[in-house]
């Protein structure tokens, strides 16, 4: 069971993730001591969406189709609308999310994020939460949806929106000093 301070979290993303999802949790678990790398499509910078338009760039340590499972302890995916749902058509996406889950690791997914979930089919028979206007989305993947600032189930964390942060990375924390999760296989 690693602590926070000696674990290492990957957080992907591309064009539009919104600002706080990614910038809160990547700066709030390098506080507490985690290396904290951010991968995106081309391995290059990305532009945020903050209120309605776009935000800051946030840099990229290496590209998503690079990133090796094995290296990490945990997965953050940041929501806003166009993030996950680019995100979600990327089969080199898919693929990571679903080897995080097959070697139990713990995969956190906010607001839109977990469109990315269902589309890496890990999402039925849990219980979730997300952004209100994609609850639907989760319960028709067959998720049992709650409204909850965070929920987590066997190391699938979800979270509702930017007002959720503080609890969606306390509750990351907790997940990863917890350790491997025996979740079901993707």
């Amino acid at each position: 069971m690693p602590k926070i301070e000696n674990s290492k979290i990957l957080v992907i993303a591309t064009h539009g993730f919104e600002q706080s999802e990614l910038e809160f949790p990547r700066d709030q678990l390098r506080a507490k001591g985690a290396e904290v790398h951010v991968a995106t499509l081309d391995g290059k910078a990305i532009k945020g969406w903050e209120g309605s338009d776009w935000g800051r760039e946030a840099e990229a340590d290496l590209k998503i189709e690079d990133a090796d499972p094995t290296r990490y302890d945990a997965l953050v995916i940041p929501g806003g609308q166009i993030n996950p749902d680019l995100l979600r058509v990327e089969e080199s996406v898919l693929a990571l999310v679903r080897a995080f889950a097959k070697e139990g690791k713990v995969i956190a997914a906010i607001c839109h994020a977990p469109w990315v979930l269902i589309d890496a089919g890990i999402v039925a028979g849990r219980e979730m939460t997300s952004y209100k206007s994609i609850r639907a989305d989760i319960g028709n993947a067959g998720a049992k949806v709650m409204d909850e600032s965070v929920i987590a189930d066997n190391g699938i964390v979800t979270s509702r929106s930017p007002d959720d942060l503080e609890d969606f990375v306390a509750k990351i924390v907790e997940e990863v000093e917890e350790g491997r999760h025996n979740q079901k296989a993707a």
